[in-house]
């Protein structure tokens, strides 16, 4: 029970709470394109079946691969990508997280 809770949290209260405590002054903006960081879940649409409680995202799905990872971690270092990179970092350690309480 506490994992979903756990899970969908870090997803939405995470970059909620790294957008208001580093952006302040544009934390909204902040959050709303750390949340588009979301939108890499699509790809769980090319799997079968779409979802799968007890499979682990990470290096399963394609836009959740080691390499795609990687690029999530180098959009941290340019500031214009900054924001983005946070989401899609904070995205992947949610969803490793879940993987480890499976």
């Amino acid at each position: 029970m506490i994992q979903p809770v756990l899970h969908y949290g870090m997803h939405f209260l995470l970059p909620l709470l790294v957008a208001y405590i580093f952006f302040k002054p544009n934390w909204k903006h902040a959050y709303i394109i750390m949340m588009c960081a979301m939108f890499i879940d699509l790809d769980h649409l090319l799997a079968t079946p779409i979802f799968n409680p007890i499979r682990c995202s990470i290096n399963f799905h394609p836009l959740h691969s080691y390499i795609a990872i990687g690029l999530y971690v180098l959009l941290l270092f340019p500031k214009k990508t900054r924001r983005i990179g946070l989401g899609l970092v904070i995205h992947i350690f949610a969803d490793k997280i879940d993987c480890l309480l499976m």
